[in-house]
């Protein structure tokens, strides 16, 4: 009877995408149901496997189960969805304001992301916490380009240190994203292809080596608006309880700033080039679905620890 009702969690387990308190909380209420259930059966005069197999489908399918635990569950507070979207807040105001040339407060910004990334990932890694992470991973870009331009020697000494670190960095939050949901890989993504768009954009109004302060001043406004249109689709993930719902918030409002970008440049960027950056930003906001199909989806051996 052990084994079955432990597997039939397990499988339940397999199709959750919560974290992990909730995960544990849910397994462990399941299979409370689940023993008191059989308990019944076998005084009712049924055989320990038949009660086993009789609890498990009176509780339905194992995805069934998952699914509607996790409209329970999945849905954030206003708190977190608050959390959640002020890396991007910060980010608009930087803009808004026209302040993103004062080196200090940029770095004062990106050295707070990173404290407060920090903070969630040693406190349980909630879901707030992911839009976060994403901008550590920018942070990374930057600082890999920065490298670029340092003397030749110097830099290949520095890129023998990156390296690495660039590797644990990106290693821990694709493993933490997977184990969590790839929908959470795709939230700490976000800002990825808006700073793509408006890259390709800058380029075109005047180049990105050796551009006028005016060409930034010009759309700073407009990037400060994407920033605002990402915070709003990290808070509305977080209070979404479908997962289906949840996807359409993640990719949609990306196609809309990379149209805002497109536009910005005056036709410059053209039909087709706007296409290529709308399938650039579906890759990679659908890349952490393609890694947890090929090396799944949870930790291991957690589901061990869920029954009584």
């Amino acid at each position: 009877m052990v084994t079955a009702l432990a597997a039939y969690l397990e499988n339940v387990r397999s199709y959750l995408r919560l974290d992990s308190p909730s995960e544990r909380e849910v397994l462990r209420e399941l299979s409370t149901h689940l023993e008191e259930r059989a308990q019944e059966l076998r005084q009712e005069g049924f055989s320990e496997e038949e009660a086993a197999k009789t609890a498990t489908q009176y509780l339905g399918s194992p995805k069934a189960i998952a699914q509607q635990m996790y409209q329970v569950h999945s849905q954030g507070s206003w708190r977190q969805a608050l959390l959640a979207a002020m890396p991007h807040l910060l980010l608009a105001a930087l803009f808004a304001l026209h302040v993103w040339q004062n080196v200090s407060l940029s770095l004062i910004i990106m050295l707070s992301i990173l404290g407060v990334a920090a903070y969630g990932w040693r406190h349980g890694k909630p879901a707030w916490l992911f839009p976060w992470l994403g901008y550590c991973l920018v942070s990374l870009i930057y600082a890999g380009l920065f490298l670029l331009s340092l003397p030749k020697g110097w830099a290949l000494f520095a890129f023998l240190a990156y390296i690495p670190l660039a590797w644990w960095l990106v290693s821990a939050i694709a493993a933490q994203a997977v184990r969590r949901d790839w929908l959470y890989g795709s939230l700490a993504l976000l800002p990825l292809p808006a700073l793509i768009g408006w890259l390709v954009a800058l380029e075109l109004r005047g180049g990105l080596s050796g551009y006028e302060k005016q060409h930034l001043d010009d759309i700073g406004s407009w990037i400060a608006l994407s920033f605002l249109t990402l915070a709003v689709t990290a808070a509305t993930f977080i209070r979404l309880r479908r997962r289906l719902l949840k996807t359409g918030a993640l990719l949609s409002p990306e196609i809309l700033i990379l149209m805002l970008a497109a536009f910005s440049t005056e036709g410059g960027l053209g039909f087709l080039g706007l296409l290529a950056l709308v399938l650039l930003s579906l890759g990679i906001l659908l890349s952490p679905a393609l890694l947890e199909r090929k090396i799944g989806h949870g930790e291991g051996g957690q589901g061990q620890h869920c029954h009584r």
